[in-house]
């Protein structure tokens, strides 16, 4: 069982930057592929970004690309997502996510349903 807690999320002005971070208790997470999702009111959860268990390898969701900058440091069972140029648009609570990965490749995973442990969510909410 891996238990994940966010924090870092808040009210920030368009523009501006926050950092998120994700730690993690209960198993290491050197062996788990992870990644962001957020989800604003009325609509569904969607891929922020994801990175494979090592870090070598991520992918972006399209509308943050440039912006976001997703990285992991396992020494220490956290994940992070560096925000910047935040936009209203980036209103949403965000979620990190874990799977287990196998130890024969370092890929990444893409849609929701392929991760088993989610954490409760930090709101992050932009102003115009």
């Amino acid at each position: 069982q891996v238990q994940l807690v966010e924090s870092g999320g808040g009210l920030v002005q368009a523009g501006g930057s926050l950092r998120l971070s994700c730690a993690a208790a209960g198993r290491t997470l050197s062996s788990h592929a992870m990644g962001w999702f957020r989800q604003a009111p009325g609509k569904e959860r969607e891929r922020v970004a994801v990175i494979s268990r090592s870090g070598d390898n991520s992918r972006y969701g399209d509308s943050v690309k440039g912006r976001f900058t997703i990285s992991r440091d396992n020494a220490k069972n956290t994940l992070y997502l560096q925000m910047n140029s935040l936009k209203p648009e980036d209103t949403a609570v965000y979620y990190c996510a874990a799977r287990r990965s196998s130890p024969y490749s370092d890929t990444y995973y893409l849609d929701t349903y392929e991760y088993d442990y989610w954490g409760q969510g930090t709101q992050v909410t932009v102003s115009s």
